[in-house]
C-alpha cells in the first residue's frame, strides 16, 4: 500500500486528519498521512478482536515492528513500508502509541476522569504532538491541546465506546463532568498560550466540530449530538481560512464556562 491508498483509508476512517494532513505543506503530507494511518491502524487492532487476549497479541505485534524500525528497515508491508519511507528510523518512537492502545485491548474500564486524560494525551494527544512538531509546534500548548480535543473525542465516542466495555467502570454522571471539566482545562490552556505556537501548525491542531459543545453536553450528562456534514465542511473551513485552532472559553450569567472558535 502506498501513501496515495493510505489517503483512501482515511477518507473512509478519518476524514478530519485527513483534512488537516492535506492542509500542511505539500513536503510534510507523506509524514502526517503515514502518522494518521497508523494511529488509525492501532486502534482498529485493539477493537477489532472480539477476545481480548487476540487483541492484545495484535497489539503486541506492532509493539515490536514499530520499535524495530529504530535498527532497520521493515519487510514489505503495506503500511509499515510507507511508514518508514516516511520517517525513517524515527517512525520507532511510535511504539509507544502501541503500547498505549494495550489499554483498549484489555476492554478495561476507566475508574476515573484523570484515568481517561492520561489515556486521551497518550493516544490522541500524542499523534497531535508528533504531527505538530512536523510543521514546527511544540511545547506546552501543543501538549494541552492535543490533551483536550483527545478528551472531546473519547466523549463524543463514549456511546460507542460503551459497548464494547472501554468506557467507565461504572456509570458515574459525575466522572462524565470531571472529564468534561479536564477537556475545557486543557484547551483554555492551550488557547492562553496559542501565540507560542508556530502558525504554520494550526491545520494539525484542530480539536474537532464544535468542541465545546460536546463539554457542555458532557458536563449535563447528555449525549453529544453528532455534528452535521456542512458543521464539519465549514469548521475546517474556517481553520484553513483563518488559522485559528484555538477556542476561547467565556463566561455566562450563570456562571457557566463556554466557549466559541477564536
Amino acid at each position: 500500500m502506498n501513501v496515495e491508498a493510505l489517503v483512501d483509508t482515511l477518507r473512509r476512517g478519518d476524514p478530519d486528519r485527513l483534512a488537516m494532513a492535506l492542509m500542511a505543506p505539500r513536503a510534510s503530507r507523506a509524514r502526517l498521512v503515514t502518522l494518521y494511518a497508523l494511529n488509525l491502524e492501532l486502534a482498529r487492532t485493539a477493537l477489532g478482536a472480539r477476545d481480548p487476549l487476540i487483541a492484545e497479541i495484535r497489539v503486541q505485534w506492532w509493539v515490536d515492528q514499530l520499535a524495530g524500525l529504530a535498527d532497520r528497515p521493515p519487510p514489505p508491508h503495506e503500511l509499515l513500508t510507507p511508514l518508514w519511507d516516511a520517517w525513517g528510523a524515527a517512525a520507532a518512537r511510535f511504539a509507544a502509541l502501541a503500547e498505549a492502545r494495550r489499554r483498549d485491548a484489555e476492554r478495561r474500564g476507566f475508574a476515573e476522569a484523570d484515568e481517561v486524560a492520561r489515556y486521551a494525551a497518550d493516544t490522541g494527544g500524542a499523534v497531535m504532538g508528533w504531527a505538530a512538531a512536523e510543521l514546527g509546534g511544540q511545547g506546552p500548548a501543543v501538549a494541552a491541546q492535543g490533551q483536550g480535543a483527545a478528551i472531546v473525542a473519547w466523549l463524543r465516542a463514549e456511546p460507542a465506546l460503551s459497548a464494547l466495555g472501554l468506557s467507565w467502570a461504572r456509570p458515574d454522571p459525575a466522572q462524565g463532568a470531571a472529564l468534561a471539566a479536564l477537556g475545557r482545562a486543557a484547551l483554555a490552556r492551550a488557547a492562553a498560550a496559542r501565540r507560542s505556537v508556530a502558525r504554520q501548525a494550526a491545520p494539525v491542531l484542530f480539536a474537532g466540530v464544535q468542541p465545546l459543545r460536546v463539554l457542555d453536553a458532557a458536563a449535563a450528562g447528555l449525549t453529544p449530538a453528532s455534528p452535521s456534514e456542512f458543521a464539519r465542511r465549514a469548521a475546517l473551513a474556517r481553520l484553513a481560512l483563518s488559522g485559528r485552532w484555538w477556542v476561547r472559553p467565556l463566561v455566562t450569567r450563570s456562571g457557566t464556562l463556554r466557549g466559541r472558535p477564536a
